[in-house]
């Protein structure tokens, strides 16, 4: 048994989707057992309307699902999250059923599905009301200051309580204050677009698909609801987005509707809109001695992958695996040797998909004829090879890449 030195282990900053699933993979890790794991985080997690659903809506990989289940914040969540068995993916120059177009099925790898769409606040609820988090503290506040000593850190939040951890963790999204506080940069920058969010309700069945096309100005993707209606994130420049958001909502559904391509016939709008400003972030430093940071505190990623929350949960489940093995080990787990096999593991994953992604931005939003043909040739030739498409769905689906074990080991830690 070890000494009781501070008042938590480990720290969570931040008590949104990516921190509550690290505090649930730390209090269900028996190796861990004993650990005292607290979570700062102003608001109460708000609980989901049955006659509404929410505009954050993310796209859960199956490895996301997979943790989630390890935690047991996946099945309260099951009847509601939406399966998409396909994606459909064209350019303003083509059509949803060209040969150009790329389209992927579940079962083309014989999997059931390739994904699940739900709403952020279903899934904050599914880990709030989890088992394991009961034995996590909860602490309404937000952060004013760190400490960092040899041992340790001190946390003071804006009322003036102040407490003794072993590790803290920053989880608290693209505009940490704990990565500020410790004067970690990053480097990316502002795309100059912003996401139009709202659920529609398309004239034809979605039939269980995730459908994406790219404009020059940005990508427009409609996402599968569990109701039957789609919803929509379009990421357009700046100015065009602020001219959507006042249109009527006919006027609205109308520049939807052609935008889309007419792929589920005509669009209504059936909720509210909202808008979201786009950027890539990457932070220069993930880990420092006693600290470590997660999710969008270390990485902002472009939408159009639908990858942010994705990699957010292997974060957590890639730093619990390096804490809970270097206790096994008896090596000390908050130690920056420890933290620094964390920042290497899931710095270079990271950097992959925030690469890739904004090639992709980058080369769809090309107005240039001669590139506009070359990439037009490019997804046919993608959409006849096996190989690539079969990359593809296991991008997809979560399972490229050096994984945590909770993904590809069943059962995992016991």
């Amino acid at each position: 048994m070890r000494a009781r030195r501070h008042d938590f282990d480990v720290m969570i900053v931040g008590g949104g989707m990516v921190g509550a699933c690290l505090a649930g993979l730390l209090a269900a890790d028996e190796r861990l057992a004993g650990w005292r794991v607290a979570v700062v985080e102003a608001s109460e997690p708000r609980r989901p309307r049955d006659d509404a659903v929410d505009l954050r809506v993310s796209a859960l990989s199956r490895a996301s699902q997979r943790i989630l289940r390890s935690i047991d914040a996946w099945e309260p969540l099951d009847p509601h999250a939406c399966p998409y068995s396909r994606m459909i993916v064209w350019d303003a120059a083509s059509r949803p059923d060209a040969p150009d177009a790329l389209r992927f099925s579940a079962a083309e790898s014989g999997d059931p599905d390739l994904g699940h769409i739900v709403e952020n606040v279903r899934v904050q609820w599914a880990l709030s009301e989890s088992r394991r988090l009961k034995t996590v503290t909860q602490l309404r506040g937000t952060l004013e200051s760190l400490e960092f000593e040899a041992d340790g850190a001190r946390v003071v939040l804006a009322d003036g309580r102040r407490y003794g951890c072993g590790l803290v963790v920053g989880a608290d999204g693209g505009h940490s204050r704990t990565r500020e506080l410790c004067g970690i940069g990053r480097a990316g920058w502002d795309y100059g677009q912003t996401a139009v969010v709202a659920h529609l309700r398309p004239e034809q069945p979605h039939g269980y698909a995730a459908r994406q096309r790219f404009l020059p100005d940005g990508p427009i993707a409609l996402l599968p609801l569990r109701d039957g209606r789609v919803s929509l994130v379009w990421s357009t420049a700046t100015g065009a987005a602020d001219r959507l958001q006042g249109l009527d909502p006919e006027g609205f559904s109308a520049e939807v509707t052609t935008a889309s391509d007419r792929a589920l016939g005509r669009l209504e709008l059936a909720s509210d809109r909202a808008a979201l400003p786009l950027a890539l972030w990457h932070a220069h430093e993930y880990v420092r001695p006693r600290l470590a940071l997660v999710g969008d505190a270390a990485h902002t990623i472009h939408p159009l992958a639908g990858q942010g929350v994705n990699l957010g949960f292997l974060d957590a489940a890639t730093l619990a695996q390096v804490l809970g093995e270097a206790a096994e080990a008896g090596a000390d787990p908050y130690g920056l040797r420890t933290l620094r096999r964390y920042a290497r593991w899931r710095r270079s994953e990271n950097a992959l998909m925030l690469g890739s992604t904004d090639a992709l931005n980058r080369l769809f939003g090309e107005k240039n004829v001669a590139v506009a043909a070359a990439r037009r040739v490019g997804l046919s030739l993608v959409a006849a090879q096996p190989v690539l498409r079969r990359a593809f769905v296991q991008r997809a689906l979560g399972l490229a890449g050096d994984l945590p074990l909770v993904v590809t080991r069943p059962g995992y830690p016991s």
